[in-house]
């Protein structure tokens, strides 16, 4: 029995082997096709002014209002710094290393999703490059990870490891969106509706950074509903991550005789 468990468990971290090359291969294309974006600068400033034109028009809350909240607690606003810093990547790679482990039958839905898209969201970000609002300083918004830290960017005129043009769709938003989907799809109990606390907390936090505006998020969740209505979840049966169905599990036999 310890033979077989141990062979069980050797063949499933083979097989996960091509996927984690796979996640890495996706992650780096990622940041790849960030960094050769060469969007027009003038045209994203350009097109940032029109974003926010358009939130005013629909009168959606002003930003700055948002961030100016939180400017006088030095604190709280590093704590929403790291969550932006610290969080998105991470989260992201646990749910997918969470799923491929314990619900592999909906593993190849949960990648094909954020592959869609992370993809569609890269097409969007070099056709329309977009100015994020710590940079727009007539409005009154900073750039609150130089304010109080962490700072994930650098000067854009010299940033070689990240687009900064690139805040339509917001992928931290998108894929915030994803991690609660996939575990409220996949998980039982009322406390499960929890996860939804992930993207709402990450719109506060893209606002307040001043890394995206409204209208970034309300794409991001657009896309997804896109993307899911082309890639719907599975059925519950068992599958392989790698393709193909797995093998049912034998019966227990019970080796108590009858009286």
């Amino acid at each position: 029995m310890a033979g077989n468990t141990s062979a069980t468990g050797a063949a499933t971290r083979l097989r996960a082997l091509p996927e984690l090359a796979l996640v890495v291969a996706l992650f780096a294309a990622y940041k790849l096709a960030r960094v050769l974006i060469e969007g027009d600068v003038q045209a994203a400033f350009v097109n940032a002014w029109r974003i926010w034109d358009l939130e005013r028009a629909l009168r959606l809350p002003r930003e700055v209002s948002v961030q100016q909240a939180l400017l006088t607690h030095d604190s709280l606003l590093h704590l929403v710094n790291s969550y932006y810093a610290y969080v998105h990547f991470p989260a992201t790679g646990a749910l997918l290393g969470w799923v491929y482990l314990r619900r592999p039958e909906y593993y190849r839905w949960v990648r094909r999703t954020l592959a869609a898209l992370t993809g569609t969201a890269l097409v969007i970000h070099v056709l329309l490059p977009l100015a994020p609002p710590r940079m727009l300083a007539a409005t009154g918004m900073v750039d609150t990870g130089r304010l109080v830290g962490p700072a994930v960017y650098g000067d854009p005129t010299t940033d070689t490891l990240s687009n900064q043009y690139a805040a339509m769709p917001s992928l931290h938003v998108g894929w915030a969106l994803v991690v609660a989907v996939v575990l409220i799809t996949v998980t039982r109990g009322r406390w499960r509706w929890a996860w939804a606390l992930h993207p709402a907390l990450t719109v506060v936090v893209v606002v307040v950074t001043g890394n995206h505006y409204w209208l970034d998020g309300l794409l991001a969740a657009a896309l997804l509903g896109v993307v899911l209505f082309c890639c719907p979840q599975p059925d519950r049966q068992p599958y392989d991550p790698l393709g193909g169905p797995a093998r049912p599990v034998d019966p227990v036999v019970s080796e108590e005789q009858p009286a």
